[in-house]
């Protein structure tokens, strides 16, 4: 990391707080059953690879990242009235017992999020051109390595904009104990809006124009920060969580094309004689099946996939989509490896799609109950083990719709964050459709493998 660190040379640093503050500010923002759990996992690190514009004569290069670079903290001022919770820090309110704590987060007690300028030597083509992902695509992201936990002493959120020779990287690091993928991306879509409406208020300044620009399409639902306060038997938080160091990974994109995943989705309910199962499970029964064979282990192990899903329309009465913060939780299904890799496709694909219909809003209620009353202790929860493959983010968030004034982003990556064997995470395809982009991360050995997969390599489009 030291050596692809130095190919990333920051600039400039600063806070930002939000444009006006909103009266919940000076409340504290109370840690729900499930943010607590998420402690010790890392920030999520999603961001955009954009190209440079073409420059005319009257624009210099100079001048545009002049310009990106005040829009963009304009629009992060703008975005945290929305967004404030992401303005703060961690804290933690002891009670009776002096192994019991309660997390929230004080706005009052906090500089705002952090907005890095860095700029590097490297090409757009540096990032895409390489069969696996690079690895200084990590430095391209705040927060490098840390646990939610850290929130104590490291901001929320954290924007690092770097300018490459012919791009432009955006990288966004959120605190995951305060939202999940659907809060993270309201958020990227947030700041996108509000940056483009300035375009449409350039060299007005009046108040009708500010608060023109604090109106979004789909704001989120913030929950009342006040309660219900939840105490749970955590260990003192900013006690040290000890890591160890995870051995280095091979990540590769790889690219299904909607007729590719079409024609999954068809074969695997044809063998089930159903119509239930979807596109994605479909998919997932695919990559599942391809790592587990890849990895060469005996017939008789079990093996598990598992998913975040999102819990927001499962819930009785449902939550809104706009609801912000953390409602997944985890969807699994385990099965011996010889039945994995001796069943037919569809056979895996219906294993999937059954572990999803029972995951109802009564079974998350109960699973929460059950944490409340033995919750394990903090460092207990962990997401790498072995066997199992894990399907994170989604192909349903709105990933391209971002844009800061240089047209749709050309990728979407990732930085080192929630990243082992096994870990797999979906993006929509770039052209839209049914595309979908799956980002892989596997031992050296078991990328070898997969790669000489004849059946799973088929299926991959050449298009990244």
């Amino acid at each position: 990391m030291d050596s692809s660190s130095s190919e990333v040379r920051i600039i400039s640093k600063c806070f930002v707080k939000p444009k006006t503050i909103p009266q919940k500010w000076k409340e504290p923002y109370h840690f729900s059953p499930t943010d607590h759990i998420m402690l010790s996992i890392h920030y999520i690190q999603k961001g955009l690879l954009f190209l440079k514009p073409s420059f005319s004569e009257s624009v210099k290069p100079k001048e545009f990242m002049e310009t990106l670079l005040q829009k963009l903290k304009d629009s992060l001022a703008i975005a945290l009235v929305h967004f404030y919770p992401l303005a703060g820090r961690l804290s933690t309110l002891k009670t009776d017992n002096s192994r019991s704590h309660s997390v929230f987060v004080d706005c009052n007690n906090s500089p705002g999020a952090r907005f890095i300028h860095a700029e590097s030597d490297l090409s757009v083509s540096d990032i895409l051109g390489s069969t696996y992902v690079p690895l200084v695509v990590q430095s391209l992201f705040d927060h490098h390595k840390a646990l939610n936990r850290d929130g104590y002493t490291m901001s929320l959120l954290s924007i690092k904009v770097t300018e490459l020779v012919d791009g432009v990287f955006i990288g966004l690091s959120m605190n995951h104990s305060l939202g999940d993928g659907s809060s993270f991306w309201q958020f990227f879509n947030s700041l996108s809006e509000i940056f483009n409406s300035q375009e449409e208020t350039i060299g007005n300044n009046n108040n009708n124009n500010n608060n023109a620009l604090l109106c979004l399409k789909n704001p989120p639902i913030i929950r009342e920060a006040t309660g219900p306060m939840y105490s749970l038997p955590f260990s003192e938080p900013n006690e040290s969580l000890s890591q160890s160091e995870p051995p280095v990974l091979k990540e590769r994109m790889f690219h299904f094309s909607s007729e590719t995943v079409r024609s999954l989705k068809s074969k695997a309910n044809q063998e089930c004689g159903t119509t239930m199962i979807s596109s994605f499970q479909a998919l997932t029964a695919l990559i599942w099946r391809s790592i587990t064979r890849a990895r060469k282990l005996p017939n008789d192990q079990e093996t598990t996939c598992r998913f975040a899903a999102g819990n927001r329309s499962r819930m009785n009465p449902p939550l809104p989509t706009n609801q912000f913060g953390v409602y997944i939780s985890l969807v699994k299904t385990t099965t011996k490896i010889g039945n994995l890799l001796e069943n037919e496709f569809g056979w895996i694909a219906l294993k999937l799609h059954q572990a999803v219909t029972e995951h109802t809003g009564e079974k998350i209620s109960y699973e929460i109950d059950q944490m409340l009353k033995s919750p394990l202790p903090l460092q207990a929860y962990r997401l790498s083990n072995l066997n199992i493959v894990h399907m994170g983010s989604s192909p349903r968030f709105n990933k391209y719709g971002s844009e800061f004034g240089m047209g749709k982003a050309v990728a979407v990556r990732s930085g080192y964050g929630g990243k082992y064997d096994g870990k797999v995470s979906a993006y929509p395809g770039r052209q839209g459709g049914a595309s979908i982009d799956l980002e892989v991360c596997l031992l050296p050995e078991f990328m070898e493998a997969l790669e000489s997969d004849q059946e799973f390599m088929s299926l991959v489009s050449s298009s990244t």
